[in-house]
């Protein structure tokens, strides 16, 4: 089995702390454990600072990584986060999210959509408006998965602990978020 993740720093990995991007260790990160849970061959291409790909060059960038992975058997979509903290509403993050995903050359049945984790007060995240829109974007993406007939799982249900800015997964996070998607995980790949 052979999984594409496209996603922000919390699927790279990013740890805070180092400030300049660096990772944590790869048993600290949601897609190696799941990668060493299930023996299956996850592609990360998580990116720090990453949004949804709504403009021409970065919509060419995700289909040369398409390319570049296949073949593929699923592929795992968690952005919004980034949208909103650049000032994008929940709204229209939902409709770049619907424009993104009718485009993958990837079956329906084969995405599958997560809403990160709302945002919580922290360092980044002063402003309660984000909390709200990131609370409402779980929402949104739900009705879209409806509308396209695509997985959907709302990450916000499984607790994840942020860091002191209240956007990024602790290293506890990642551990809680793979043993929170393990099991829907091979319940959907059956």
């Amino acid at each position: 089995m052979r999984v594409l993740c496209l996603g922000d720093s919390n699927t790279y990995g990013y740890d805070p702390r180092s400030y300049l991007g660096g990772r944590y260790p790869e048993d600290a990160r949601w897609v190696d454990l799941l990668a060493k849970r299930t023996g299956w061959d996850f592609v990360n291409t998580g990116e720090n600072g990453m949004g949804i790909p709504w403009r021409a060059y970065e919509r060419l960038w995700v289909r040369r990584t398409l390319e570049d992975c296949m073949p593929v058997d699923s592929v795992i979509v968690m952005l919004g986060g980034n949208d909103l903290l650049q000032g994008t509403g929940a709204e229209e993050t939902g409709r770049r999210m619907e424009s993104f995903i009718t485009e993958l050359p990837i079956p329906r049945e084969d995405i599958l959509l997560i809403a990160p984790p709302p945002m919580r007060p922290g360092a980044w995240i002063t402003d309660p408006r984000l909390t709200e829109e990131s609370l409402q974007l779980a929402k949104i993406y739900h009705a879209l998965a409806e509308k396209l007939k695509i997985r959907f799982w709302d990450a916000g249900a499984w607790d994840i602990p942020l860091t002191f800015d209240g956007v990024h997964f602790t290293e506890e996070g990642h551990r809680k978020f793979a043993r929170a998607f393990y099991q829907p995980l091979m319940d959907w790949k059956r």
